[in-house]
């Protein structure tokens, strides 16, 4: 039995090693060379592997998978057979791996088993695949637009990409599943530069064939290619990546491309979690009045508070200002750039939020009003609040019987 630390683990070390970085930590995958399934159980280690052999140490409670060789027997990336024993070596396993340099291994000396070239194409920032077995697995597009994501400085080897779109136009990405297209797509979103992905998706013909409602903002008939909203979509994932949003706002970038009646079947599609789907939606219906908040008088912002369900979900409320200032600054071009209207709109959540609900609902009570009129009590008294903060305009709220409008406020000026 052999034992071999093989693919991102090899590829992280060094990585890191040629840039001068500390080595990462993460998990590490091993491949076992020479053994059997019964041999690994007798050795202690747990099976856990539906499609092929793997096991937990246990110990450590890391991945042994048993080296491994792969036939294609139908389309898509479950269409294969599985054959592990001992008489496959580390280099048929290796062989059978996505890119270049995923397929290096080190044995229990430290020593590089580098078959395909994988340490040239890491120095010299090449995505190269292996070996024509790549173009039996769709998903292996994905991580290459993935990959691009994470290390923008490496480059697609002419040959893969040749190679992608022989694939695209088999019709191999058409077979994929929408929880493996999402989970790929999750994770491109939130590596270092996330337009590298769709850029390289796009240029293999695999994004108009997995989301044709983001490949249709790249019509240049529409405008010139470096002002298409899909261009503009790409600065805007770009720079949540650069202000370090989190996933839901990135995805959230998709809602200023693409209206609510496509981003929602969209959605649907892919198996969106809700809450991701939710903010994206709520982007795209009110993105337009994030960037007039200076002009919005109280009734409007209130209105505006009460769509996004901000007291409830003060947390969202959040996330939309974010994808708001994601959007501003990439139309700026600058991760530093002042938005005020997101500062705006977070005092007026902030003092609405600290007006006594409790008591003014009591007051309401004493008055004799109940059932809707206590929330337009309330919200009544959040408008007014609103309005002595120097948000302009008469109050145009609902107001409880008997109660008079706030005078509009003088000047003008949103909440400073």
């Amino acid at each position: 039995m052999e034992i071999y630390l093989v693919g991102g683990a090899v590829r992280d070390r060094l990585l890191a090693a040629d840039r001068g970085q500390p080595q990462p930590p993460g998990d590490r995958d091993w491949v076992v060379v020479g053994a059997t399934p019964e041999d690994m159980i007798q050795a202690g280690y747990t099976p856990v592997g539906r499609d092929f052999p793997v096991f937990l140490h246990g110990r450590t409670h890391e991945e042994y998978a048993l080296a491994r060789t792969e036939r294609k027997s139908a389309p898509g990336y479950h269409g294969f057979v599985f054959h592990a024993g001992r008489e496959v070596t580390l280099q048929d396993d290796l062989v059978r791996r996505d890119l270049t340099i995923n397929a290096m291994a080190l044995d229990d000396h430290g020593r590089l088993i580098d078959l395909h070239g994988g340490a040239r194409d890491l120095r010299e920032r090449v995505l190269r695949h292996v070996s024509p077995a790549f173009a039996e697995d769709p998903v292996r597009i994905l991580r290459l637009a993935r990959f691009a994501a994470r290390w923008p400085d490496f480059s697609v080897a002419p040959a893969t990409l040749a190679l992608c779109r022989a694939m695209v136009a088999a019709g191999e990405v058409d077979a994929l599943v929408a929880e493996r297209v999402w989970q790929e797509l999750s994770r491109g979103l939130r590596e270092t530069r996330p337009s590298r992905l769709f850029e390289v998706l796009r240029d293999c013909g695999a994004l108009a064939r997995l989301l044709p409602e983001v490949d249709a903002l790249f019509d240049t008939a529409a405008a010139p290619a470096d002002t298409s909203a899909g261009t503009r979509l790409l600065h805007r994932l770009d720079m949540g990546a650069t202000l370090g949003a989190p996933l839901a706002v990135r995805y959230a970038g998709l809602g200023h491309a693409i209206g609510p009646d496509l981003l929602r079947p969209l959605a649907q599609r892919l198996r969106v979690p809700a809450a991701l789907r939710d903010l994206a939606e709520m982007v795209a219906r009110e993105h337009t009045l994030l960037e007039r908040a200076a002009t919005l008088d109280a009734g409007e912002v209130l209105r505006l508070l009460q769509r996004c369900d901000a007291w409830r979900r003060p947390e969202r409320f959040d996330e939309l200002l974010q994808a708001g200032a994601c959007a501003a600054r990439a139309c700026l071009g600058r991760a530093d750039a002042h938005w005020p209207q997101g500062e705006q709109l977070a005092q007026a959540l902030a003092l609405t939020r600290s007006i006594d609900a409790s008591a003014v609902v009591a007051r309401a009570r004493a008055a004799g009003l109940s059932g809707p009129a206590l929330s337009r009590a309330l919200d009544t008294a959040r408008g007014q609040a609103l309005v002595a903060r120097g948000w302009p305009g008469e109050q145009t709220v609902p107001h409880p019987a008997g109660a008079t409008a706030a005078p509009r406020a003088a000047g003008g000026q949103g909440a400073g």
